[in-house]
C-alpha cells in the first residue's frame, strides 16, 4: 500500500500515512483539524543495474522492460563482458558459451574464441 504525506496547516508538522489507492486521501486529526496533503514525485527505479555476476535470466528480466533495439542489447551485453574481464581477467560466461559451442560441434573452435 502506498504512503501519503500530510502537513498540519498551522504548525507545519508532517505525518506519513499508509492508505489504499481507493481510500479517500484526506486526514483529519482527533481535534478536527483537516491536514493538507503533500504531493511528491513517485520514487521508482527505471534503470535497474546489472551486476558483473548477473546471469542470463537476470539480463533477460531487466532488459525485457526497457526500450531499445537488438543492437542496444548487444551493447549492454558487451559492457557486462568487459566488466567481467576487468574483475576476473577473463569473461567466464563467454568462455563457458564457447566451451559449450565447441562441445556441440565435436570440438570445433568458435571463430571468435581466438580473440581472448
Amino acid at each position: 500500500m502506498p504512503e501519503y504525506l500530510y502537513q498540519h496547516p498551522t504548525d507545519g508538522r508532517t505525518i506519513c500515512l499508509i492508505q489504499g489507492i481507493t481510500d479517500k486521501h484526506e486526514y483529519t486529526d482527533p481535534k478536527g483539524i483537516k491536514w493538507n496533503r503533500i504531493f511528491t514525485a513517485p520514487q521508482i527505479n527505471t534503470q535497474e543495474k546489472l551486476s558483473v555476476n548477473s546471469n542470463e535470466k537476470d539480463f533477460a528480466r531487466v532488459t525485457s522492460s526497457q526500450r531499445g533495439n537488438v543492437g542496444d542489447l548487444f551493447d549492454r551485453s558487451q559492457e557486462l563482458s568487459d566488466k567481467r574481464k576487468k574483475v576476473y581477467g577473463k569473461d567466464p560466461i563467454k568462455n563457458e558459451y564457447f566451451k559449450n559451442w565447441s562441445k556441440k560441434r565435436g570440438g570445433k573452435k568458435h571463430p571468435k574464441s581466438y580473440e581472448d
